[in-house]
């Protein structure tokens, strides 16, 4: 992957000897690294750019761009995208990234945490007693509503559509402490 060789900051070794700023090719390298994150951020979907939180007129730039079809002047957006990243801090933005791929240890362990909460809320209603001390105020009639329906899903080889939207939920109160109401 070309992203991933070129994904260290520059460091004190960078800059030429004598010389308070760096090589013109280590400039470039860091150059085309901030547009490699930028065809990056371009390939997310709108939920998934959402959850990054980047400022909005970098936001507005990576929106335009996946609106054009043309090669070269995706290319220009990109290029352009990359430009405006050199004033943003991109660490939260790769952070961000991160979270999305999955790379970060501490969220695919809280996924499968959630997991396992569903898979014994779906064993035993008794669970929702754990939860309902976990999170206080959740609806516990509607996640026993949902719990009931997936279970009949299962039951009936049904599609999972109950089953995902318990994760769903299980997921929302994990992260904010309430379920969103978007379902």
């Amino acid at each position: 992957n070309i992203a991933s060789s070129r994904t260290r900051p520059m460091l004190e070794e960078d800059f030429t000897e004598g010389n308070d700023r760096p090589s013109k090719t280590k400039m470039k390298e860091a150059m085309h690294e901030l547009q490699d994150l930028g065809a990056e951020l371009v390939d997310l979907s709108v939920g998934q750019l959402k959850r990054v939180n980047l400022p909005e007129d970098l936001l507005a730039a990576v929106r335009e761009c996946q609106k054009i079809n043309s090669h070269g002047a995706r290319r220009r957006q990109i290029m352009y995208i990359g430009k405006m990243l050199r004033n943003v801090d991109e660490e939260p933005i790769r952070a961000g990234l991160a979270l999305i791929r999955g790379d970060s240890a501490a969220e695919n362990a809280r996924l499968h945490r959630l997991e396992r909460m569903r898979t014994r809320l779906l064993e035993d209603e008794a669970v929702l007693s754990e939860i309902a001390a976990t999170w206080p105020g959740v609806d516990l009639q509607h996640l026993r509503q949902l719990r009931r329906n997936a279970v009949k899903e299962q039951e009936g080889n049904k599609p999972p559509k109950n089953f995902r939207a318990l994760f769903q939920v299980l997921q929302d109160l994990d992260k904010n402490g309430v379920p969103n109401d978007d379902e």
